[in-house]
C-alpha cells in the first residue's frame, strides 16, 4: 500500500508530466528543424538540376545558331551560281527576315489570344458570386 502512496504523489507526477512535455517539444522542434533542412536540400537539388538544363539547352541553341549560320553561308554560296554574290545574300537575307516577321507575328496572336483568354478568364471568376 505504501507503494501506491508513493506512486500517486501529484508532485512527481507533475514533474513527469512536464519533463515529458519538455522532451515532446524539444522531439518536435527537432523534427520541425530537420523537415525545414530537408526541404531546403530538396529546392537546392532542383536549383542544381534546372541550373544543369538550362546550360544544356544555352549550349545547344549555340552550336545550332552556328549551324544555322553555316547553312545561310552555303545557300548564299549555291545562289552565287546564279547571280551575283551581294544579291545572293541580299535575297538569302530578305527571304530569312521575312520568315521571322511571319513566325513573329503568329506569335503576337497567340500571345494576344492567350492573354486575352485569361483576362476573361480571370474577370468571370472575380464577377462570378457563388
Amino acid at each position: 500500500m505504501n507503494n501506491k502512496a508513493e506512486n500517486k504523489d501529484p508532485s512527481t507526477q507533475r514533474e513527469s508530466f512536464t519533463e515529458l512535455l519538455g522532451q515532446l517539444a524539444a522531439n518536435a522542434a527537432g523534427i520541425f528543424h530537420d523537415e525545414i533542412e530537408l526541404v531546403i536540400q530538396g529546392i537546392h537539388e532542383k536549383v542544381r538540376a534546372v541550373r544543369s538544363g538550362v546550360l544544356t539547352v544555352a549550349a545547344a541553341a549555340v552550336i545550332s545558331f552556328a549551324a544555322f549560320l553555316s547553312l545561310c553561308a552555303a545557300l548564299i554560296i549555291g545562289l552565287t551560281a546564279y547571280m551575283a554574290p551581294v544579291i545572293a545574300a541580299l535575297v538569302t537575307g530578305a527571304t530569312l527576315a521575312l520568315i521571322g516577321v511571319v513566325i513573329a507575328f503568329i506569335g503576337y496572336k497567340i500571345l494576344k489570344k492567350s492573354i486575352t483568354i485569361k483576362t476573361v478568364q480571370a474577370f468571370e471568376r472575380s464577377t462570378r458570386h457563388d
